[in-house]
C-alpha cells in the first residue's frame, strides 16, 4: 500500500514541506475512494466472485473491507502490490457479528453498512471514532424504518453507535432528506436489489452532492443493477435484480488528483493524470473547470487531464457539487489576485472535521484573510502566504491540501503527516515524484 519513504513520514508526528521552483510532471493518482468503495459494497452482497482492479487501498476502504469479513458471507482478499481486491462468496448466510463494528473515521462505509446490516441475521452495532460519534445519521435510520429495518442510534442523539436489526429489509416507499449527505440515498439504493420488494426512494429537499449518487447510480449499471429515477427527486430499484460482478477497474481517484492539480497552478507549472478524463461521473472533476476560470489552462485527451498554471484571479463559486475540493481551491486562492467566494458548503462542517472551520484557521495562520459564515467561505488574495505549522484536525484533506502550499511558500510543517493513509496512502510519496517528473 504504501513506500517505506511513505511509511517513514506516515509514522512521523510532523513533516516540513520543501519547496519547489518548477513542477512538470505526470502523476499516477491511484483509484477513486469513493468508486472502490462502492465496488467493494456491491461484490459483498454479490453471489458471484468480483475482482478490483486500481482499487483504492486506504484506511477507509481496507476498514469496509474488514467489515464485509465479518459478516461471515464472503471473504475480502487484499494485494496491496498491484492494488488489487478480490471479494468471493462463502455460502454461509450474512450474519451479524458477535462484537460491534468499529469504523473509525469512514464516513461512508459506516453508512453504506447501516442499511446493508438489514440484510443480516441478527443484532449488528456499527461504531466509530469520537467525531464518528457526533456525525449525523438520524435522516438516514428514519428513511429505512418504512422499508422494514429497525436501525437505532444507541445514545438517543442520530449518530453512532447504530444498532441494526435483520434480516428486515423488505422494500416499499421511502423518503430521505437530500439537503444534510448524498451517501444516505447511495446507501439506500446500493442494497435496494436485495429488499424483499420494489425500492422507491424520495429525496425530500434539494440532494446535496448529486455527482456522488450519479456515481452511485452508474456503479450500480456497470454491475448489472438498473435504478430508475426521476432527475433527483426520486429513485426507484426493482427488486429481484442482482449484482453481475466480475472484473471492475475503478478510475483514477479526482479528490486525490485536485492536490496535484493545485501544485501546477499556484507554481505556473505543468500536471498530467494519465487515466482520467473531464467526462468522469466524479464531481470533483469539476476542480478543472474551476482552475481555468482562475487562469490556467486544461487539455484533456482521451486518457489524461493536463492542466498548466497561469496568472490566478478570484471568482465566485457554488461547491455543493464537489465539496471535497474545497481544501484544494481555498488553498490555490490565497495565491489569487482579488477574492474567492465560495457557497454551498455548509455540510463540510460535518466531514472528518468542521473543514469551514479548519481552513479558515489554517489560512489565518498563514497570513491569509478569511470571512465564513455557516456555509460560506472568502479568502482574500493578494498578499503572500507565510509558513507555518498546520494542525490537521485528523482529517486527510486538511493535511494534503495544506502540504501543496509549502511547495511554494518556506516553512510549511504538516502535523501528523499519517493521517493521509485515510484516502491516499501514497501521497507524500507521488509529492516527492513531483521534484523527478514522474510521480
Amino acid at each position: 500500500m504504501t513506500s517505506t519513504a511513505d511509511n517513514a513520514v506516515l509514522s512521523l508526528p510532523e513533516w516540513e514541506i520543501a519547496t519547489l521552483d518548477q513542477v512538470d510532471a505526470s502523476v499516477q493518482v491511484l483509484g477513486s475512494k469513493s468508486y472502490t468503495n462502492r465496488f467493494l459494497a456491491m461484490a459483498g452482497l454479490s453471489s458471484r466472485p468480483t475482482t478490483l482492479h486500481n482499487a483504492l487501498l486506504s484506511q477507509d476502504t481496507i476498514l469496509l473491507s474488514k467489515a464485509l469479513r465479518a459478516f461471515g458471507h464472503v471473504e475480502v482478499d487484499i494485494d496491496e502490490s498491484s492494488n488489487i481486491v478480490t471479494v468471493t462468496p462463502t455460502g454461509n448466510p450474512m450474519t451479524a457479528p458477535a462484537r460491534e463494528i468499529h469504523m473509525g473515521n469512514a464516513g461512508t462505509p459506516i453508512r453504506l453498512l447501516i442499511t446493508m446490516a438489514g440484510l443480516a441475521r441478527g443484532r449488528t452495532v456499527l461504531t466509530g471514532s469520537d467525531r464518528m460519534q457526533e456525525r449525523p445519521m438520524a435522516h438516514l435510520l428514519e428513511a429505512l424504518a418504512p422499508l422494514g429495518v429497525t436501525a437505532t442510534a444507541l445514545r438517543g442523539n442520530g449518530s453512532p453507535p447504530i444498532a441494526v436489526e435483520g434480516p428486515a429489509l423488505v422494500g416499499g416507499d421511502t423518503r430521505v432528506d437530500g439537503t444534510v449527505s448524498s451517501q444516505f440515498t447511495s446507501s439506500l439504493l446500493i442494497s435496494a436489489p436485495y429488499a424483499q420488494n420494489d425500492v422507491r426512494v424520495e429525496i425530500v429537499g434539494d440532494l446535496l452532492s448529486k455527482p456522488y449518487v450519479d456515481m452511485t447510480v452508474e456503479a450500480m449499471k456497470r454491475n448489472g443493477v438498473v435504478v430508475e429515477r426521476d432527475g433527483y427527486t426520486s429513485f426507484s430499484v426493482a427488486a429481484g435484480q442482482r449484482y453481475q460482478a466480475g472484473q471492475v477497474t475503478v478510475e483514477p481517484d479526482a479528490s486525490g488528483m485536485s492536490y496535484f492539480l493545485a501544485a501546477a497552478a499556484i507554481l505556473r507549472g505543468r500536471v498530467r493524470i494519465p487515466g482520467i478524463t473531464r467526462a468522469s461521473v466524479q464531481g470533483d472533476v469539476g476542480l478543472v473547470d474551476a482552475l481555468v476560470r482562475m487562469g490556467c489552462t486544461a487539455n484533456a485527451d482521451t486518457d489524461s487531464i493536463t492542466l498548466e498554471g497561469g496568472a490566478l484571479t478570484g471568482i465566485d463559486i457554488d461547491m455543493s457539487n464537489m465539496p471535497d475540493v474545497v481544501p484544494t481551491l481555498a488553498i490555490v486562492a490565497a495565491y489569487a489576485t482579488g477574492n474567492t467566494h465560495i457557497t454551498g458548503i455548509g455540510n463540510l462542517r460535518f466531514k472528518e472535521c468542521d473543514r469551514i472551520d479548519a481552513v479558515s484557521t489554517e489560512l489565518r495562520k498563514m497570513g491569509v484573510t478569511v470571512d465564513t459564515t455557516i456555509d460560506t467561505m472568502t479568502i482574500h488574495g493578494g498578499s503572500a502566504p507565510r509558513g507555518a505549522v498546520i494542525d490537521t484536525y485528523d482529517d486527510h484533506r486538511i493535511a494534503m491540501a495544506f502540504a501543496i502550499m509549502g511547495l511554494r511558500t518556506p516553512g510549511v510543517v504538516i502535523k501528523d503527516p499519517g493521517c493521509v493513509a485515510k484516502s491516499f496512502p501514497t501521497f507524500w510519496q507521488r509529492l516527492d515524484g513531483l521534484r523527478r517528473g514522474d510521480a
